[in-house]
């Protein structure tokens, strides 16, 4: 009998002729990982997303000018990628990018451009030129960090109707509903989080009520309901690191085990992942687990939630970790990949 395994692409910082997007086969039941193939993106192909079919993978490029989106044909079978086409992502500096649930239509966060994009997807998986490039305004209280907009990820909602869009730069969470028909992004509400916080990444429940925020610059996960209308309502705040800790830090991801029960988010400097429980108002804190590597920019739950794998980015590793379903723990799988200068993963429908 064949043993289960996922697909899955990692984003990397690379030199623009350096291979930086690479696919891995990871076995369901011991979290161990294996290289199938990489290529060639450009420059720092640092998110990567994957069509809903599983049969075009999409990485966001950091050309010196205005950004670009990659598309690689992936074999479902063999994980082997082969570029077939590219498209100006819209602004500078493009650092995440998602597809939406139709497969029609790809968005784009551009951290240093201060701006986010749509592009249109046709029926062979290729991204087209953008049809719309919102630029955003604002600044808040962070001299270095916060003195201009700086969105940092963009990801369609529950429903497929908005996409939110946490802004390190302003401390804001941006809701967009998308018009399909005129591949437009049009502005539904602004969510404001406390001053110097930094919104990097956000994260929904898997029944689409809750959302949680994780905010780079003070270290916390704020979480929200959702109504409705799309709108977020602020719950509650949680710090993401012990009591003890007294050095830098940094937070980066944040993901929602599968069964709703318990929310993940990552530590850099502590080097941790923080692992809390829901509860009716927010999150209680459960533990904290070292990465087993450094400055961990990213991780992914595997599908069936039973694995979280940990992207070390100043160790050149992905690693993994068992997650008990009942209490939210992890603990070491011992198993270990090396990548040069890993920062996603993102797991490929097969």
């Amino acid at each position: 009998m064949t043993r289960e395994t996922y697909l899955a692409a990692i984003g990397t910082y690379s030199p623009a002729d350096e291979d930086g997007v690479h696919t891995v086969e990871v076995d369901a039941e011991t979290g161990a990982m294996r290289s199938l193939d990489s290529a060639v993106a450009g420059p720092d192909p640092t998110f990567v997303a994957p069509h809903p079919d599983g049969d075009v993978l999409y990485a966001a490029v950091r050309e010196d000018d205005e950004g670009a989106i990659r598309a690689f044909e992936v074999d479902p079978e063999s994980g082997a990628l082969t570029a077939v086409d590219s498209s100006p992502s819209g602004a500078l500096s493009p650092c995440h990018c998602s597809v939406d649930a139709t497969g029609r239509h790809l968005f784009v966060a551009h951290y240093a451009g201060g701006a986010v994009s749509m592009l249109p997807i046709d029926e062979d998986g290729r991204p087209g030129s953008p049809t719309d490039v919102v630029e955003h305004a604002g600044s808040s209280v962070d001299p270095e960090r916060q003195s201009a907009p700086h969105p940092h990820s963009i990801s369609p909602g529950p429903d497929d109707r908005f996409v939110y869009v946490p802004d390190l730069g302003t401390d804001q969470v941006h809701i967009y509903e998308i018009d399909r028909d005129d591949g437009t992004l049009s502005p539904h509400d602004a969510t404001d989080v406390r001053e110097g916080a930094g919104p990097r990444h956000l994260a929904f429940g898997p029944d689409g009520d809750r959302a949680y925020l994780i905010n780079e610059l003070d270290s916390t996960i704020t979480t929200f309901d959702r109504g409705p209308d799309g709108r977020l309502i602020r719950l509650s705040t949680t710090t993401t690191l012990p009591e003890s800790f007294d050095g830098a830090n940094k937070t980066a991801e944040v993901a929602v085990h599968p069964n709703g029960e318990f929310v993940f988010g990552s530590n850099r400097g502590h080097d941790s992942i923080a692992t809390f429980a829901v509860d009716d108002d927010g999150l209680s804190p459960v533990e904290h687990t070292p990465t087993g590597g450094e400055w961990p920019r990213h991780f992914a739950i595997g599908p069936d939630g039973r694995f979280l794998f940990v992207e070390n980015r100043d160790t050149d590793d992905v690693t993994a970790f068992r997650v008990d379903a009942e209490t939210g723990t992890l603990s070491a799988a011992d198993e270990r990949l090396s990548v040069s200068e890993p920062v996603c993963l993102q797991w490929i429908p097969r």
